[in-house]
């Protein structure tokens, strides 16, 4: 066997080496021939999609599982007024609306400043949301020992404090991990935990109010917010190992699998900038104009998502007992979760948000205006799946659309995150005012308030789709300096 000479093996190499840039060349022509209008393509790398899948087989359960908790918890309350709540605390008016819209003000304290401390990299994200789920918690269960309207009070704006830093920490985390063409779909799942929460809250409470009122002295209402605190609390001590931290910090991934984490979706990110600290970010996001058409267009969509906290109330006007009209709200629900998570997927494999946005909020218009103008069942209850249904399945289409045009650097992108969805949060201060009883059967001001407020979410979408329009048309042009010409926004 003849020996090779260092010559010859230089050679060798050098042709393995031209062999293999020619085939990154040819892997890199046929991604951008696969890019979409806005850059984006579709995984075909083995250890990429071996990596996604791994992200969602331990991100996305623990963090449904939360949000669906998040969801109990907070409008136990909703359920519990069909118990005797009122009656039992001596609320009279707009008290119960207050309790309602109180928990918005400690919720709406505290989001920007945690989204600011989870990027800051200070602490780890997976310890802090999970320490913040126990004590909201304790703090739900709590709400069993109230006794007047004060106390009840009290509780519900300490429960709004501690459930704040969850949902907008949730969002920054399943941005960092994943990208525009796959997070509208996480979104979409880990919101149909609120819908299916919403959906089996009636059922769980009308087992609870059947088999434990009045049992050891305590009320069904005060066994719901027992029973379910304490499951909460058992499921945040899971939080601690199955939440990841940042994509180069997150003890379950490999070294490579977190590099890769953090390469894809540096890829990703259209007009990419240095991360300058965590007030940096805020001032970024502050400055950037999209920020604020996004926060209204994401604040008429929660505005129109009002009769979340009184669905049991509008399907109570349907003239039916409190077990069958708790009943009655679970296959609105159910039919939600669904749209949600199919709009998610076409969203994300479309790479598309204006015409999801249009169809899904259309449909929620056409259900508030039957609800709005007629008293038959029927009608009224058809109603109640369309603008559950539409109104719904757009809030991952919206934030989706957040993370990929205001996510220049993650701090920017936790701020923007947490700071629309202060914003979009605080329509529940008000819309818990447009539901008084004296406008029962047919809540005419709120189904016509929510009409209003599905329009102009539609309107602000396409205000927005023709200003990203435009820019692109800037960057290929090479008017926006240092912009990558080959990543652009998604509309």
């Amino acid at each position: 066997m003849a020996m090779q000479s260092p010559l010859d093996f230089s050679v060798d190499q050098k042709s393995k080496n031209l062999h293999l840039d020619y085939v990154d060349s040819i892997n890199d022509a046929n991604e951008k021939d696969q890019a979409d209008y806005s850059g984006a393509t579709a995984k075909t790398d083995p250890a990429e999609i071996r990596l996604v899948r791994k992200l969602d087989m331990r991100i996305m359960p623990i963090m449904w599982a939360m949000y669906f908790l998040n969801y109990i918890d907070r409008n136990a309350i909703a359920n519990a007024r069909l118990n005797g709540l009122e009656e039992d605390l001596g609320l009279v008016g707009t008290q119960y609306n207050t309790c309602i819209s109180i928990l918005f003000v400690g919720y709406l304290l505290m989001q920007i400043p945690s989204n600011m401390l989870m990027s800051s990299k200070k602490v780890r994200p997976s310890l802090y949301m999970s320490v913040c789920m126990g004590c909201w918690a304790v703090v739900s269960a709590c709400t069993a020992l109230t006794k007047n309207y004060v106390g009840l009070v009290a509780v519900r704006f300490f429960l709004g404090i501690t459930e704040a830093p969850f949902y907008p920490g949730a969002l920054f985390l399943l941005s960092l991990f994943y990208t525009r063409k796959e997070i509208a779909l996480r979104i979409s799942i880990l919101y149909s935990g609120n819908i299916i929460a919403t959906a089996v809250a009636g059922l769980i409470a009308a087992a609870t109010f059947a088999t434990l009122d009045h049992k050891h002295g305590l009320k069904g209402w005060q066994w719901l917010f027992i029973i379910e605190g304490a499951v909460t609390f058992g499921v945040a001590g899971l939080g601690v190992f199955m939440l990841p931290d940042h994509p180069l910090t997150t003890r379950w991934l490999t070294p490579e699998e977190r590099q890769l984490a953090h390469d894809r979706i540096a890829r990703d990110t259209v007009d990419s900038e240095e991360s300058k600290g965590v007030l940096a970010g805020l001032n970024q996001a502050i400055r950037d104009p999209r920020l604020f058409l996004l926060a209204f267009m994401q604040n008429m969509h929660l505005s129109a998502c009002g009769f979340n906290n009184f669905f049991p109330t509008v399907v109570g006007s349907l003239g039916f007992g409190d077990i069958i009209t708790l009943v009655l709200t679970c296959p609105p629900y159910i039919v939600s979760g669904i749209c949600c998570v199919v709009v998610g997927i076409t969203s994300g494999r479309y790479n598309e948000r204006t015409w999801h946005i249009t169809f899904s909020m259309g449909m929620a218009v056409v259900g508030y205006i039957i609800s709005c103008v007629t008293l038959n069942k029927g009608g009224r209850y058809l109603s109640c799946f369309l603008f559950a249904s539409g109104a719904y399945a757009v809030n991952s289409v919206i934030l989706g659309w957040v993370s990929a045009t205001l996510g220049q650097t993650p701090e920017k992108k936790a701020a923007s995150l947490s700071f629309i969805n202060v914003v979009a949060n605080a329509s529940y201060i008000y819309t818990a005012y447009l539901y008084p009883k004296t406008d029962g059967p047919r809540y005419l001001t709120a189904m016509a308030s929510n009409t209003a407020f599905g329009v102009a979410t539609i309107a602000s979408t396409w205000v927005l789709r023709w200003w990203l329009q435009s820019t692109n048309r800037k960057i290929r042009a090479g008017s926006i300096p240092g912009a990558d010409t080959e990543v652009l926004y998604a509309y």
